[in-house]
């Protein structure tokens, strides 16, 4: 009796433990994602099997009955498993580490060579583009909050809400227009692929302007695609901080302007955005396939596009996975910096603990 009331306690201790509460919440969302992935995949129509054998009809002249034979022995699929069957299996491959291997785009290859492979150039210009963005949408939406409702707030608020309102496909045709076509500012050959052909990858000057020019454009998409929504979104939290008592007292002790934007209003003004940014690098992840489409940029977001084309589920899969758990590690990078910002935080966790 003594035994368990003293491990009650410890029990309780452990269950309402931050670390262990977030924890528990990241892998219960990975969970979910993952086997929703797994039944949106499947329930899309058609199959691997049915694209090889229109491909092999179209290519080869082959009966449908043939086409289907050769296509059932090239992929080694066994679709016709019960589902639960073929849950239980990724489930458990998916513990050891194991993705599977490509059914279709490279057959026999892991998959999780596949998504590393193009990972890194979609973190690259998704990542430089959104840090741009909420750089420079912070210090306008600090500037329109502190000219508020004077002609600069109202042009650089309009024209904010403008540029959020075009979508990022018509954003691609217009830079492409404007910078490719009628300009000639940016090469046409700059805009398709993520480098040069003969350009290898690697710490040399040459690979570096190469890959800078190739994302310039694109780049620029992702910019004026979330630009408006930071600098609305800083404009708002700005103007809220200036009306607080401690804003008030900062400038009744004479400090100036530039000591009260930096030390007072800005850390406190950006709290907000901060979950908001690390959640939109998975969202930006996601959203990237449109984008990378249309500049043959080889990223996930192209390859995601390839995969549902060909019905590659493990590769499918896999990228839905490494964009959930990107997004989770952001989120968790997130509270951190939250704690950073605002020291009250990181007094309100030790006493907690305490």
């Amino acid at each position: 009796m003594s035994k368990h009331t003293e491990a009650k306690p410890w029990s309780e201790r452990i269950l309402k433990n931050y670390v262990v509460q977030t924890v528990a919440k990241k892998l219960f969302i990975v969970w979910v994602v993952v086997t929703l992935s797994f039944l949106i995949v499947r329930g899309l129509p058609g199959n691997p099997v049915d694209i090889m054998v229109i491909n092999l009809m179209d290519s080869q002249g082959l009966s449908e009955d043939e086409a289907r034979t050769r296509a059932a022995s090239l992929l080694r699929l066994d679709l016709d498993a019960p589902l639960h069957e073929q849950y239980i299996d990724f489930l458990g491959n998916l513990v050891k580490g194991d993705l599977g291997d490509s059914y279709v785009m490279a057959r026999g290859k892991p998959v999780t060579e596949i998504v590393f492979q193009r990972l890194p150039w979609t973190l690259f210009s998704v990542g430089t583009s959104l840090v741009i963005s909420f750089a420079i949408g912070m210090f306008l939406g600090m500037l329109a909050a502190y000219r508020r409702n004077s002609l600069l707030d109202q042009v650089l608020t309009n024209l904010s809400a403008m540029i959020g309102a075009v979508p990022n496909t018509l954003w691609a045709i217009i830079l492409v227009l404007l910078l490719g076509v009628v300009w000639k500012i940016v090469p046409l050959n700059l805009m398709r692929g993520s480098l040069s052909p003969g350009i290898k990858p690697g710490f040399t000057l040459e690979f570096f302007i190469d890959l800078f020019k190739h994302w310039f454009v694109p780049g620029m998409v992702y910019v004026l695609t979330t630009l408006g929504g930071w600098m609305l979104s800083m404009r708002s939290s700005t103007v809220s901080v200036l009306g607080d008592d401690y804003v008030t007292v900062a400038r009744a002790r004479g400090l100036p302007d530039l000591r009260i934007i930096t030390a007072y209003v800005g850390r406190n003004a950006s709290l907000p955005l901060v979950t908001a940014l690390a959640i939109s690098v998975g969202f930006l992840l996601g959203g990237s396939t449109v984008i990378e489409y249309i500049f043959v940029y080889q990223g996930v977001g192209l390859l995601m596009s390839q995969a549902i084309a060909k019905r590659d589920y493990p590769v499918m899969q896999g990228i839905l996975l490494v964009t959930t758990i990107t997004t989770i590690i952001s989120t968790g990078i997130a509270d951190l910096l939250y704690g950073w910002l605002d020291p009250r935080i990181r007094i309100t966790s030790g006493d907690q603990e305490q």
